[in-house]
């Protein structure tokens, strides 16, 4: 928190929850232990037949369940730090005080001036080592004095132990018995180490060091492991996880961090000709919008902001970036700090892939894996469907079910939405293996439920999803856009899968359901997109959720040169919707307008969430915090600056006024390639593409293409490039004719 007399770090382990198995007040995964939920189920569908529509109180009061159990992501506790030394020393006057958090370093620092004495405070986390590491020192010997102690919340049992310079507390919270242990290492350079007299709570203490280093290890004894959810007690992995830092100084452990945060956060760079003010940046924030350089450099900051908190939430061996990506200092936060799966979930990934961050995927790919298992029990206990399916919202211990909210508790198609990022890993890295070992059986286990819970519309005998919902707004229906558009992207990919990998047995399965599916597609009366089957569409609905856009982003069935009239509908739609909403809606809102080419529009939403839905520290606000809004803004920057879906490689494709000037470089495409751009006036000069895999390359676009300083001959038409790239080689475009790369 930054203090001077004393500094309260607020400590996270996203593997300490309560709730789940052990519960106090039970478990159920979301599904009934016994009895006929499939009944109800049909009930619904029949009503629907009937009657063409159903509120969703009525829906809720048949298929909703009260939770049991569910749990809260917790608190882990707080590290304070005592920092004031001699009474007389602590009467003089501090100056100079500076808190920042560099980005390019991954690193919190904090720095004052008392007396004739400077301060330095610095922390950061070594995801090599698995520590927080924190080191105190000062530019005069003998003027540390530091007293550290670890303060947990009420909620669970804690016994202490000190000895050889470390503090080791452990116990169990009271809800689920689950066993969490932190333990910390005290350094110190001089000074003499003691135990207080005076503290309630065992302390780390020394007097007059040069300087001291901290170091922390924590953890708990969950395991991803379904249905029991327990391993092996912390402590001996802590243990030797806090052994092997502490043998290395603390500048090894700092360059080991560096290595490692570096060779991802460094992939990517950003120019935009902004011109970073020496003011904090809680004022550059309030400022936006008075001084177009500082602007420019906020917005730089604000897109390297949500790839520093992407790769700080979501490393391999850890659980996925959750609401508040790994942050939370409260025993019953917003929503739980859950798993919502109807959008936030996925957006947090949304930039991982395009901002070349690949190596932060992995945790989300384990957590859909765990799923699949509890997921087919509630598949087959709440629809009497095969494969695996899941619903509004999950946690760490599988719950795959239904809760009783009625405006959102019913979304079996968020487990088909989920399989979009694994499709989409293979697209971006052409990485045959993970498709063959990770994606094609989740997604082809994920699209076997649809082949069975997809119903024919008595009324044009097409396929569609009922009962159907459109997140989080009207009646339910039959084959609501945005469920026919996510099924139907589903079994798109899965198609494509299938072929690629040869099982034809499957792609005969899903070609005839592909071919009666309904795709969600309708122009209504007023020019717009539908947001349900029928032409129900409010002129006048702001709603935040603009799930019927699907489509169009983060889905490619809507692709502006191919679909015009669609397009049109789904602006018609998008300007109807309004600029507003919460911070996660209007980061969704830029990416839409980036996909229809409208990047002064795209803009204007990355300025709304900027002013209104920011918070001082550049958080994401829903209202409260929440940070798919940051991850969907990060993305939809990239949005604006390349896209590459529907197998055209489009450069600058919603560049604003406000940029128009600017380079980047690192981003990545769909087809292994990554990509740098620098233009001026508004207009791409150059650009240079690296290929990772050989391939047919299609560009938006006219241009020369040198490789070695060879011009390589290409094929034209009227507004593309089309030309055949060797794997590993690095190919410079200059455009031809005069591009307008304003729209």
């Amino acid at each position: 928190m930054g203090g001077v007399e004393e500094d309260i770090l607020q400590l996270n382990e996203k593997t300490l929850w309560t709730g789940g198995p052990g519960a106090r007040e039970g478990y159920d995964y979301g599904v009934p232990p016994a009895g006929d939920q499939v009944a109800a189920y049909r009930q619904v569908q029949q009503r629907l037949n009937a009657q063409g529509s159903l509120s969703p109180e009525d829906a809720a009061e048949l298929m909703g369940r009260e939770m049991k159990g569910y749990g809260h992501y917790q608190n882990f506790g707080y590290l304070r730090l005592i920092l004031a030394g001699e009474e007389e020393e602590a009467q003089e006057e501090v100056s100079d005080y500076r808190r920042e958090l560099d980005l390019t370093n991954a690193v919190a620092r904090i720095s004052y001036r008392r007396g004739s004495v400077e301060y330095h405070r610095e922390y950061f986390y070594s995801y090599p080592d698995g520590v927080l590491v924190m080191r105190l020192s000062a530019n005069e010997r003998g003027q540390i004095h530091l007293r550290a102690q670890l303060e947990l919340p009420d909620n669970r049992s804690r016994e202490y132990q000190l000895k050889n310079k470390r503090l080791r507390v452990n116990g169990h919270l009271h809800d689920n018995g689950l066993a969490f242990e932190a333990q910390l290492a005290l350094q110190a350079e001089g000074g003499e180490l003691y135990t207080p007299a005076d503290s309630e709570l065992p302390q780390l203490a020394v007097r007059g060091a040069d300087s001291v280093t901290l170091v922390l290890a924590a953890g708990t004894d969950y395991a991803q492991r379904y249905p029991h959810y327990r391993g092996a007690h912390p402590h001996a992995r802590l243990t030797r996880t806090l052994d092997a830092a502490l043998t290395y100084t603390p500048d090894v452990l700092y360059s080991r961090h560096q290595e490692d945060y570096q060779a991802l956060f460094g992939r990517v760079a950003l120019h935009l000709q902004g011109v970073m003010p020496a003011i904090p940046t809680p004022m550059l924030l309030a400022n936006y919008g008075s001084d177009s350089a500082a602007d420019r450099a906020l917005e730089q900051l604000y897109f390297q902001f949500g790839r520093y908190l992407l790769i700080s939430a979501s490393r391999e061996g850890s659980l996925s970036a959750n609401l508040q990506g790994v942050w939370n200092h409260s025993a019953t936060p917003p929503w739980n700090a859950d798993y919502h799966v109807n959008i936030n979930l996925q957006m947090n990934y949304w930039p991982a892939l395009v901002t070349n961050l690949a190596e932060t995927t992995g945790p989300l790919y384990d957590f859909i894996d765990s799923l699949v298992e509890p997921g087919r029990v509630s598949a087959k206990k709440l629809t009497g469907a095969s494969g695996w399916t899941l619903f509004l919202n999950t946690n760490i211990w599988g719950f795959t079910g239904v809760i009783a909210w009625p405006t959102a508790f019913w979304q079996p198609e968020a487990g088909a939405w989920l399989m979009q990022h694994y499709y989409q890993h293979y697209l971006f890295t052409g990485d045959k293996k993970f498709l063959r070992e990770r994606g094609y059986p989740v997604m082809q286990d994920a699209a076997r439920f649809w082949l069975d819970a997809l119903v024919t519309d008595p009324r044009d005998g097409k396929l569609v999803v009922s009962p159907s919902f459109s997140p989080e707004y009207g009646n339910f229906t039959r084959g609501a856009a945005m469920s026919q558009q996510i099924v139907h992207e589903l079994f798109t990919y899965t198609l494509a899968a299938a072929q690629k990998l040869g099982d034809q047995d499957f792609a005969e399965q899903l070609r005839p359901a592909l071919a009666q599916l309904d795709p969600g597609l309708r122009i209504g009366r007023w020019g717009q997109l539908q947001e349900w089957k029928e032409d129900l569409d409010e002129a006048d609905n702001q709603h935040r959720h603009v799930s019927h856009l699907y489509a169009l982003h983060p889905g490619e069935q809507i692709v502006v040169s191919r679909d015009q009239e669609l397009a049109r509908a789904a602006q018609v739609s998008l300007n109807a919707r309004g600029d507003g909403g919460t911070g996660w809606s209007q980061a969704w809102k830029i990416n839409l307008w980036a996909r229809l080419q409208e990047g002064e529009r795209a803009h204007q939403l990355l300025s709304e969430q900027l002013k209104h839905s920011t918070l001082p520290n550049l958080w994401g606000t829903h209202p409260p915090f929440q940070i798919d809004g940051n991850f969907g803004a990060t993305a939809g920057i990239a949005e604006m600056l390349l896209q590459s879906h529907a197998g055209r490689l489009h450069l600058l494709p919603a560049l604003p006024s406000a940029w128009s000037q600017g380079e980047i470089s690192g981003l990545r495409a769909r087809g292994n390639i990554t990509v740098d751009l620098i233009w001026d006036g508004g207009k791409l000069t150059r650009a240079r593409l690296h290929t990772g895999s050989a391939g047919d390359i299609l560009l938006n676009g006219r241009y020369r293409i040198t490789h070695k300083d060879a011009e390589l001959t290409v094929r034209h038409n009227k507004a593309d490039t089309l030309f055949t790239a060797q794997a590993e080689q690095t190919y410079i475009l200059h455009p031809l004719a005069k591009q307008s790369i304003h729209h």
